[in-house]
């Protein structure tokens, strides 16, 4: 079965300056940066029928493209940090995008996300690290600065079964409109 997730690639230019960050923390598992992305809606572990109902749906989409403007640096998990982030700024289209996936995954049939949608890009998944370290490596870090990008694509992303951090490939890509739909 295969483990699907619908999200927006990232250029580069911006791989790039969000690898300088690698590094400086213990118990940080880094991930590839060529496996950065921003997830848009988790599909999960499904059959190949409904994966092919999945890739014929998100071809109805019609948006228009997205800026992405990364804010900073944070991380998920409180007083148990269980991932480093760059986090996205939340914009209309981008907010309608993930809405339209999620609006399409359910009436699929597909559970409905249980988690607020928070725009990020997982450059870290953390094990046993402290939380002070993890402050003082986000505090010494805050001057971030990271060239912003517009998407003119989505893509439906596949990965192997895991604990999260890629590889992940590409299954089918969806561009996005420059023009309102």
């Amino acid at each position: 079965m295969p483990r699907l997730f619908t999200g927006i690639e990232i250029p580069l230019a911006t791989r790039e300056a969000l690898s300088t960050l690698r590094g400086g923390l213990p118990g940080a598992r880094w991930i590839d940066t060529e496996n950065y992305h921003l997830t848009l809606r988790f599909i999960g572990d499904i059959d190949s029928r409904t994966a092919n109902e999945v890739a014929e749906i998100l071809g109805r989409v019609r948006p228009r493209t997205v800026a992405v403007r990364i804010e900073g640096l944070a991380s998920f998990g409180g007083r148990r940090p269980h991932a480093l982030i760059a986090k996205v700024a939340q914009t209309r289209e981008l907010a309608e995008l993930q809405a339209e996936h999620e609006r399409l995954m359910r009436k699929l049939g597909l559970a409905p996300e249980t988690r607020r949608f928070t725009p990020h890009i997982t450059l870290a998944r953390l094990r046993g690290a402290n939380e002070r370290e993890v402050a003082t490596y986000l505090s010494l870090r805050d001057a971030l600065h990271v060239p912003s990008f517009v998407a003119s694509r989505f893509v439906l992303f596949s990965a192997r079964e895991s604990v999260g951090g890629g590889p992940y490939i590409v299954e089918e890509a969806y561009p996005l409109s420059a023009e309102a739909a």
